[in-house]
């Protein structure tokens, strides 16, 4: 019998417990296990929001790698300067380079930056930590909040039911500039998500990985229950599972689809669609979200 090789657990703990991240915290968990995937040898580029506030306060860390914070609209610009200097001098074989934000970051105020980055063939990868909206600033609506979700800036009412606008599809808009990787990834999937960060950083050139973080802060969810709202978002189609590898599409099969029903009622921010008066039109509208990505992807098997 082959000799099984053994996982290097000195990776387990490259950003160590003892932060301040909300119980439940879909993102600190997501970290841990992108860092875990990586191993030792990176640089971290990481921008303002939850993930800095919670993880590098003064005088304290949590990253037992190199890590640079910097602000919302640049860490691809910053990030693009760290492989810069790793390439010149000759060290970019030893070192590689991960970006890291919130949606808020990579979608809107630093989707420039990113573009820029991928642009230019820069040798990093960038995570994208997607709990929907800016958590660290108040909860508001950024270009990745699904339809209907409530935020401070999307309040339900007389005027709207929430959000009015569809989530942006970030990975697609990466994947128009040509890059070698781009995937997405789920906190509830911890296999999946370890194997594209190790495929993703084998690859030279700009790398991209969306990962669904839910926010029970954010999101009005159970602590609890944060890998199963994970996992329902996977299952009822509204969060794709799928790599873009060198123009080859994989995706995550669903062995069951879940009606968006079970996923939405468990989160205070949806809880308005199911009230007294209910409504059934925009529950029915979230489906067709749902069911359009399960046959554009073809997430069920024949």
């Amino acid at each position: 019998m082959p000799k099984v090789k053994e996982r290097d657990k000195s990776c387990d703990h490259l950003f160590a417990s003892g932060h301040t991240a909300c119980p439940g915290c879909g993102q600190s968990m997501a970290v841990r296990l992108v860092l875990r995937a990586a191993g030792r040898n990176v640089i971290v580029v990481n921008s303002t929001g939850c993930l800095e506030i919670f993880s590098s306060k003064f005088g304290e860390s949590s990253w037992e790698v190199p890590y640079i914070h910097s602000l919302f609209e640049n860490i691809a610009a910053v990030a693009s300067g760290v492989e810069s200097v790793l390439r010149a001098t000759g060290r970019l074989d030893e070192v590689r380079v991960i970006a890291m934000s919130g949606d808020g970051s990579a979608a809107d105020i630093g989707f420039g930056a990113i573009s820029g980055m991928m642009e230019r063939g820069h040798d990093v990868l960038y995570v994208c930590y997607d709990n929907e909206a800016y958590m660290n600033t108040g909860i508001q609506r950024s270009g990745c909040t699904p339809y209907y979700a409530r935020t401070t800036t999307s309040p339900p009412g007389k005027v709207s039911q929430g959000n009015p606008r569809p989530k942006k599809d970030l990975p697609q808009i990466i994947l128009a500039h040509g890059v070698p990787y781009v995937a997405t990834a789920s906190v509830g999937y911890i296999n999946d998500l370890d194997k594209k960060v190790k495929r993703a950083l084998s690859i030279r050139g700009p790398k991209y990985i969306q990962v669904h973080v839910p926010c029970p802060l954010g999101w009005g969810s159970d602590s609890s229950r944060t890998i199963d709202i994970a996992r329902l978002a996977v299952n009822s189609g509204l969060f794709p599972l799928y790599e873009v590898d060198s123009g080859e599409l994989n995706v995550r099969k669903i062995p069951k689809k879940v009606p968006v029903e079970e996923y939405l009622q468990l989160q205070v921010r949806f809880r308005h669609l199911f009230g007294s008066d209910g409504a059934r039109e925009e529950v029915e509208q979230i489906q067709r979200v749902a069911d359009e990505n399960i046959e554009k992807y073809g997430l069920m098997s024949k």
